[in-house]
């Protein structure tokens, strides 16, 4: 580990970690942090190279950021946990429950793509123009290489397979809003995968956990009482 995430916690219960998305901190979460922490521990990552985390020298990929979750829970001792990843950070989610399934106890999915081709054109497109012109002067310029890198996690990954994800073995709750930047009927592919995964699509943008943060967190609260 060539780096320690930064993190915010508050709550000293069961475990509960949340993964913000591309370009986004920990803070992201203001409404979830605050909420569950009478109920769980909850820690809010700052992802490699992203919020106070530092950039650190191995690789820029979502890949990357999902051994970095693993080194951080071995740092805290956390065994198992509950874990909310929005956008990149449910992206990470997935990657991560795959390879660690004994690592999560329930998994909470809000607007993630399994490929670049999940995310609708009118927003992907910009994004792909973006990458290339900050790649033409991230040898030039230092933000520009940032940018660069931070927009090639939306255009170079995560690329995971459909029948890769029967290896999350927890109880998964996908969640999306009904005009969220992810083509609903990849959000459904996802769900339909991932074994016995419940599915919520409620009115919001992909912003949901933030814009409509009341009935967001209701969603979630229920879905884990079902479970335990």
């Amino acid at each position: 580990m060539d780096i320690a995430l930064y993190y915010r916690e508050k709550g000293d219960k069961e475990p509960f970690i949340l993964l913000h998305g591309n370009g986004q901190d920990g803070s992201y979460f203001k409404h979830q942090i605050d909420y569950f922490s009478n109920r769980y521990r909850v820690i809010a990552f700052d992802t490699r190279g992203h919020g106070r985390s530092a950039r650190g020298t191995k690789p820029f990929t979502i890949e990357q950021f999902s051994r970095d979750l693993y080194d951080s829970m071995e740092e805290l001792e956390i065994s198992r946990a509950v874990i909310l990843g929005f956008s990149d950070g449910a992206n990470i989610a997935m990657k991560f429950a795959m390879k660690y399934p004994n690592r999560v106890k329930a998994l909470i999915l809000n607007g993630g793509n399994l490929n670049p081709g999940g995310v609708k054109i009118t927003t992907q497109l910009p994004i792909e123009i973006g990458y290339k012109i900050t790649g033409w002067f991230a040898s030039r310029s230092p933000k520009a290489k940032k940018a660069a890198e931070m927009l090639g996690l939306m255009v170079n990954d995560p690329n995971i397979e459909p029948k890769e994800l029967s290896k999350i073995t927890a109880p998964t709750l996908v969640i999306c809003g009904g005009n969220d930047m992810i083509r609903e009927s990849h959000t459904k592919e996802i769900a339909e995968n991932i074994p016995d995964a419940r599915l919520s699509v409620i009115k919001g943008d992909h912003f949901i956990a933030d814009k409509r943060y009341r009935i967001f967190n209701k969603e979630i609260e229920g879905f884990l009482q079902a479970i335990r």
